[in-house]
């Protein structure tokens, strides 16, 4: 298990690892394809300015001009119409303008949500177990405690109603839980709409806010869609963690916490959140860019509120990232499907691999060394030793041919740690 400072270091590492193998091929990395940005380039973003400056001031005579753009702006964001209409549009959440608070990125959201849910030393999150670097790194950076769900119970339901009596036992409480819904990073995971229902009601009967993070809720390949915890929920439960980041561009840093209209039903309560939110982000970042928050309003202005034609060229070619996945894996180390194990993720950038044996720092360092491939530990996600025998693999910002690539040298690696031949490796070459 990584300890603490290890886990949170735990990007760092691995960009040093990249750096020390430039040679290697990177699996670790879940970052949107470099391919699509050539969409935005600098005439479309440009563009897209005068097309959200139009806008602004077509519709208010004190508009939105070049000389606004560039100066300080308002905390809470220049562009939530446009947020809540995308969001309603794409992924059928109730948002309302005015309960949407434009961060720089969901990690921002997530930098001041968390002390703000959990503002007393026994307030705990919770969280699953694997879960989201980010998420842990960003509490332990507002001194907010964490706890892990159990993975032996039935249900997620379940394991919070363990986990809220286990805390309550001993003096602490639990204020809120993270969340990933579909396509959970690390796992890829999506909880079904039963479970998210059943979350729900544990939640409310706890008190318990829901912060749902949903960056790769677009990025389904197959099956029918799960609507958003954010929109099952009927008491005021779940705050809406939205970012643009895998959708557009990381660069842009524009992303969203979008609250309902009452916490539980108390509507003084969500506006209490909602001005210490505003606060919190004034003295973190003061405002996120207007230049970067223009673009995305000029965007959105052109696709009528919808990023699903956009992103199509780039979810078409992620499912097929996929499927290569899947398809060299299987070439690779179906013979070996007992102790190696995969899932096949219905959308998102990441799967998980179950190994045999642990796999750690040092295995992430030979296996680029001697086989060009590095991949995630899940270890890195952790907080016990449960995940040391499985890795994170992404196929979100490789080649097709970079995944065959990696995958074989993978069993390369794995080869040598059983001991043995592999059939589906045969003259280092993979089949397939």
């Amino acid at each position: 298990m990584m300890d603490d400072r290890s886990q949170l270091s735990a990007m760092n590492f691995l960009n040093e690892v990249s750096g020390v193998f430039p040679s290697a091929i990177s699996l670790a990395s879940g970052r949107p394809n470099d391919r699509f940005f050539d969409k935005l380039d600098p005439e479309v973003l440009v563009n897209a300015l005068r097309v959200y400056e139009r806008h602004s001031t077509g519709c208010h005579r004190s508009g939105q001009g070049w000389s606004d753009l560039l100066q300080y702006g308002r905390t809470a964001g220049i562009i939530s119409e446009f947020v809540a209409q995308q969001v309603r549009s794409d992924e059928g959440v109730p948002a309302k303008a005015d309960r949407i608070l434009i961060t720089s990125g969901c990690q921002e959201a997530l930098a001041i949500c968390l002390p703000a849910l959990c503002p007393e030393p026994a307030d705990v999150l919770l969280v699953c177990n694997p879960t989201y670097v980010g998420v842990t790194g960003a509490a332990k950076a507002a001194k907010v405690a964490i706890a892990a769900l159990s993975n032996s119970g039935p249900s997620v339901a379940d394991a919070i109603e363990a986990a809220v009596q286990d805390l309550r036992r001993n003096g602490r409480r639990a204020r809120a839980i993270y969340l990933i819904p579909d396509f959970d990073n690390p796992t890829g995971r999506v909880l079904g709409a039963v479970a998210r229902r059943d979350i729900l009601q544990v939640c409310a009967r706890h008190r318990l806010v829901v912060l749902e993070d949903n960056p790769y809720g677009l990025f389904r390949y197959e099956g029918d869609a799960v609507p958003p915890m954010a929109a099952l929920d009927q008491v005021g439960s779940v705050i809406y963690l939205s970012t643009f980041s895998k959708t557009l561009s990381p660069a842009l840093r524009v992303g969203a916490a979008i609250l309902p209209d009452t916490i539980f039903g108390d509507a003084g309560v969500c506006q209490a959140l909602w001005d210490d939110l505003v606060q919190r982000k004034s003295f973190v970042t003061i405002n996120t860019s207007q230049i970067t928050q223009a673009i995305v309003a000029g965007l959105l202005i052109e696709q009528r509120a919808s990023l699903r034609g956009w992103i199509r060229p780039a979810l078409d070619w992620y499912r097929a990232n996929r499927d290569v996945m899947l398809r060299q894996l299987d070439s690779v180390f179906s013979p070996l499907s007992d102790p190696i194990r995969w899932n096949r993720p219905s959308g998102g950038f990441f799967l998980a691999l179950d190994l045999p044996f642990r796999f750690g720092a040092d295995d992430v360092d030979e296996c680029a060394r001697r086989d060009n491939v590095i991949v995630m530990p899940m270890s890195f996600f952790a907080l016990d030793d449960s995940q040391d025998c499985r890795v994170r693999l992404a196929f979100s910002a490789v080649t097709p041919e970079q995944i065959r690539t990696s995958v074989t040298g993978l069993g390369r690696y794995i080869e040598r740690r059983l001991g043995g031949k592999l059939p589906g490796l045969t003259g280092g070459l993979a089949r397939g």
